[in-house]
């Protein structure tokens, strides 16, 4: 069901789907076949009741530069038709940021060295990210003479406040992955080697693989709706999520629990 393709492997385990950004020599630069990848096994996932978390990563020294924009701007590349960014950004990374929001199941993104660019848009879209404490979180767009794509520009000021996005949208900052947990922008950072970073990484996915996998589905779903749903409305969509998590296995699981005094295992149904 799930096919790693050029620069990006793909491996599920134990209710884990792993995705991991692998053109290393690239800095991990997105190129076309690894953008369709995330989109069709993100997709997939979001309806696989055997998949509890959505695990990124990136190999070798660095998370994610950006797209592969120079791939794209080669000398003898064929030059694109004017209007060739609106139309494909809507299904191609327009279409990601969304997607990683809105799927029911935990996003977890572990970063390390550079996160630029679309890199930064990962990880700020992600559900938890974890970062090695001497990530660069650089969102270059002003830098290079173009401005901010991937909902960057609408993720950092709602995060982080509109001074601190300033900085890093028209002036280019590079925010340490330190800064970044204190600003707010991710989960954490972790100090130490790689080892550090993959142990946090690890404890986390393996607490949310364990957890009633629906309950987290629906309330990462009513944070994403109410961000933008009136009072009243946002309350019918806590009753509705309550509804259906309330007949669940999980749900049983959990209050049997509750009057034996034992630690649930839930299995995600």
């Amino acid at each position: 069901m799930y096919t790693s393709v050029p620069g990006l492997d793909v491996a599920y385990a134990d209710g884990v789907l792993r995705l991991e950004l692998a053109r290393p020599a690239k800095r991990n630069a997105i190129d076309d076949p690894m953008m369709y990848g995330l989109l069709d096994a993100i997709d997939a996932a979001g309806r696989d009741d055997a998949v509890r978390v959505i695990l990124l990563t990136g190999a070798g020294e660095d998370f994610c530069a950006g797209f592969d924009i120079i791939g794209r701007n080669a000398p003898g590349a064929p030059k694109p038709r004017a209007g060739s960014l609106q139309r494909r950004l809507p299904g191609h990374a327009h279409r990601l940021i969304p997607l990683l929001a809105e799927v029911q199941t935990p996003v977890v993104c572990a970063v390390h060295g550079w996160a630029a660019g679309i890199g930064l848009a990962i990880a700020l879209a992600a559900d938890f990210t974890i970062a090695a404490a001497d990530t660069r979180f650089w969102a270059p767009f002003t830098e290079r003479g173009f401005t901010a794509d991937s909902g960057v520009s609408w993720m950092l000021p709602r995060r982080i406040g509109e001074v601190r996005a300033r900085d890093m949208l028209e002036l280019g900052r590079i925010v340490s992955g330190t800064e970044a947990a204190e600003w707010c922008m991710v989960h954490r950072s972790v100090d130490g080697d790689g080892a550090d970073l993959e142990a946090a990484v690890g404890e986390l996915v393996g607490r949310l693989a364990s957890s009633a996998t629906v309950a987290l589905g629906l309330t990462k779903w009513l944070q994403h709706a109410g961000a933008r749903s009136p009072f009243e409305a946002h309350l019918r969509n806590e009753a509705f999520a309550m509804e259906l998590s309330s007949r669940t296995e999980d749900f049983r699981v959990g209050m049997r629990s509750l009057v034996e005094k034992q630690a649930p295992v839930f299995t995600g149904r």
